[in-house]
Order: C-alpha cells, then sequence, then structure tokens
C-alpha cells in the first residue's frame, strides 16, 4: 500500500486502484484528527462515546484529504450482516439503513464506512466504472456479505467478476485473531474441515485468519485479481483502532472509495 499524509492526516491508497484516475480512496488511519482519550485521533464512528464535534470535524479532515464533500458521500448503519445497498444520487449525504456493503455506479458519490478489526474491502471494476465498498467481519463473512456483493455487480450491472480489482485493508490477522470453539465450528461447516484457515497455536487455541477467507471467497466467485494490505490492525494499535486489542474502548477508521466526476473539456 501507499502512505499519504495531508496536513497530518494519514491515509494509505492500493496501487491497483491509485492508477485509476476515475476513482479515488483511502484507507485513514487513526492520526491526524481533533478525537481525544481512548478515540485518539481521527476517529469517524458516532456510537462509540466520542464528542459528536469531534467526528464531524475528523470527516472534514478526511473529505479535505481526497477532494470531496460532505454532500457526496453515503455512509451505512453496520450490522455486520450481508445486506448489499444500491445506492445513487437519492442516497447522497444520508446513511442507508441496516447494510455492511455500498454499491454505485453514480459519478461523484463517495462510499464510506467505519472499521476496528472487521476488513475493508474495496471491488471496482473498471471497464463499467462500478464501485463497491464492504465491511467483513466474522459475521459478514460467514453471512457471505462477499459473495452477495459478487453476485449485484455481476446481476445488476454485468460486471465479469474477472475484471474486478479486489482491494482487502486492514484488519485483525491470524496472528492475533483467537477464536472459541463455536465460531471455528461455523467457519468448518462454512469453509470446510481442511480450509487452512484455522491456524492452531502452541497453547491449543485456534486462531482465524479473516484475509485469507474473504480472498477464499473472492476466488470462488470468481475475481481474480486481489491486492492484501497485510496490515493487522490489533498489531498496529499507533496506526489502526483495534476493538480487540483495546479491550472495545476504541474509535473506528474510514475507508473511502469515490467514483470521480468525467473531466470535461
Amino acid at each position: 500500500m501507499i502512505r499519504h499524509s495531508c496536513n497530518g492526516t494519514v491515509f494509505y491508497q492500493f496501487a491497483s486502484l491509485a492508477c485509476h484516475p476515475h476513482v479515488s480512496h483511502g484507507i485513514f488511519t487513526r492520526r491526524g484528527g481533533a478525537s481525544c482519550g481512548p478515540f485518539n485521533s481521527l476517529n469517524v464512528g458516532n456510537l462509540v462515546g466520542d464528542k459528536p464535534a469531534a467526528v464531524r470535524a475528523n470527516c472534514d479532515l478526511i473529505f479535505t484529504a481526497l477532494g470531496i464533500r460532505r454532500e457526496q458521500v453515503v455512509t451505512a448503519h453496520q450490522v455486520h450482516g450481508a445486506h448489499v445497498a444500491v445506492v445513487g444520487p437519492s442516497q447522497r449525504g444520508t446513511a442507508v439503513p441496516a447494510a455492511d456493503s455500498l454499491v454505485s455506479k453514480a459519478p461523484g458519490i463517495a462510499l464510506m464506512l467505519a472499521f476496528a478489526d472487521c476488513l475493508p474491502l474495496m471491488l471496482h471494476d473498471p471497464s463499467r466504472h462500478i464501485i463497491a465498498l464492504v465491511h467483513a467481519g466474522w459475521r459478514g463473512t460467514i453471512a457471505q456479505v462477499v459473495a452477495s456483493t459478487v453476485a449485484v455487480l455481476r446481476q445488476s450491472f454485468g460486471c465479469d467478476p474477472a475484471d474486478i480489482l479486489a482491494c482487502l485493508g486492514p484488519a485483525i490477522g491470524p496472528c492475533c485473531y483467537e477464536i472459541g470453539f463455536d465460531l471455528a465450528q461455523k467457519i468448518r461447516e462454512v469453509f470446510g474441515p481442511r480450509s487452512g484457515l484455522l491456524v492452531p497455536q502452541s497453547d491449543g487455541t485456534l486462531h482465524f485468519d479473516l484475509p485469507a477467507a474473504i480472498r477464499r471467497q473472492l476466488e470462488l466467485a470468481g475475481v481474480q485479481h486481489v491486492e492484501n494490505s497485510e496490515l493487522c490492525t490489533s498489531c498496529h494499535t499507533e496506526d489502526f483502532y483495534s476493538h480487540r486489542a483495546e479491550n472495545g474502548r476504541t474509535g473506528r477508521f474510514a475507508a473511502v472509495l469515490a467514483l470521480r466526476r468525467p473531466h470535461i473539456e
């Protein structure tokens, strides 16, 4: 990933998306914002206990860094599910209820979701000018939010999965993601008993490889071009919020994916 800084606001971009001029995007770190305490400092989570004025100021810093306006942005009330919302001009400036995946082909629209260990997945079909932003934790992954999103791109917009670029942002990695027996059993049921996604530890516990699970679902859906940040949020709390590493008292970092308006000479 490519690291950028704009007036102290630090964010990353994917090389495979940065070369496409009709999209803009950023995976924002927690650096360079207005929040204090456990939310230090670029928190965009409205429901974590931070001051609303600080959250709004943080969002404005993010929009400035990407050259977008607040009224362009569509976000969602994330529920760790598999609902995919197709959004257009009428949703600009709003939060879609109960959705964890946003899809759009509307020029000038910006999709934004919030994260703290779950994986930000960006999808783009450059041949059809379609974007999707997905919030994928273990619940959404088990519920097939990734496959559901690719299905919407294919069925509603005629996308060929082989044309789709997929970018996996920072998330809790297999180094840190210890899980219990019940979740391990669900993962075996979804991915098979020999998926390799459950990583045994020397102390007898199991860790879950969430990014590998999402990559597996992308490949099964026919997506071939995948870029993985390989950044663990739990290992890098200096840059990212981690619900697990910070015992639930933390903020949320932003992922933003936008379709630029076509340039008119």
